[in-house]
């Protein structure tokens, strides 16, 4: 394993449980961690490692956004270098610093550049891929790129799970006037749904808004908007009509 101090890590980075996200780079995979490596930090590893895909040929662990680490995080390098020798696959590490950095230093383990000769320079014993890799994680730029990169991951992650809580919250409304339409148009569950949706997409309203409105008139309440009464009647003539063609 080879270990190398780098810039230090942004001050908005915070304590916190240990997380690792496997980003792959071609077949080498990065493990970048994030918050504190203590007791029982293995048992985070363990999962990370046997779910790397079979193709992998390279590991490098990215320490960039670990804040904390104690002497029983040993126990995870040595466990990341148990999987490297069992796998037969290089691993380097990048982006010491800080606390974790001084817990090698006390410990009395070396700290040389990692996969770099003299100058400082990535040695040209390297793979140009794993060279380029580790280049980037190291340098300024290359951390900024690989943030950006991860901050985005998060963003996409955050909307997914906020899709799914704004289905499941309208799945009730839905379920309840899909029951409307099938005990008032004599229609199955499936074409009560593709009226639903095909009233949404004909006026260009939310699926749940058109649920609401027919739960809403169901109760005593005001009719629906006129353009969509008109398209839910459209939309149920034509489930009719294909019933009637079979």
């Amino acid at each position: 394993m080879s270990v190398a101090p780098v810039s230090p890590p942004s001050p908005s980075l915070g304590n916190g449980p240990l997380t690792i996200r496997t980003e792959m780079w071609g077949t080498t995979a990065v493990l970048a961690s994030s918050g504190e490596i203590v007791h029982g930090c293995t048992t985070v590893l363990d999962p990370v490692l046997g779910k790397l895909p079979g193709e992998t040929n390279g590991l490098v662990l990215d320490m960039t956004e670990v804040t904390f680490m104690d002497t029983a995080g040993l126990q995870f390098l040595e466990r990341l270098e148990d999987f490297r020798a069992d796998a037969g696959i290089p691993l380097w590490t990048v982006n010491w610093n800080g606390q974790p950095l001084r817990i090698l230093e006390l410990t009395g383990l070396s700290i040389p550049p990692a996969a770099s000769d003299a100058t400082g320079s990535l040695s040209a014993w390297l793979p140009p891929d794993i060279r380029h890799l580790l280049a980037l994680l190291r340098s300024e730029q290359g951390l900024a790129a690989v943030a950006a990169e991860r901050a985005e991951r998060v963003r996409r992650l955050q909307a997914e799970v906020q899709q799914l809580q704004q289905a499941i919250e309208s799945r009730p409304v839905i379920d309840q006037a899909r029951g409307i339409l099938m005990a008032v148009e004599s229609c199955t569950a499936d074409e009560a749904w593709d009226a639903l949706r095909d009233t949404s997409q004909h006026t260009n309203t939310k699926l749940r808004e058109v649920a609401e409105a027919i739960v809403t008139v169901s109760t005593g309440g005001p009719p629906p908007a006129e353009p969509v009464r008109t398209a839910l009647r459209d939309a149920v003539r034509r489930q009719h009509a294909r019933d009637d063609t079979r």
